[in-house]
């Protein structure tokens, strides 16, 4: 599902970039599915305090 969203292949050249990269994709990625499932569920967010 990943490749799919955020392509198979990293820009980054040096290995620290890359593997950062792919952290801030796998981010990504969860917050696409909470959305989803927010979305599905039908739960409102509320940020007021």
């Amino acid at each position: 599902m990943m490749k799919m969203k955020f392509g198979d292949k990293l820009k980054s050249k040096n290995f620290i970039a890359q593997k950062n990269e792919l952290l801030c994709k796998a981010i990504a990625h969860n917050i696409v599915v909470l959305i989803h499932e927010m979305h599905e569920l039908g739960i409102k967010p509320d940020f007021t305090f």
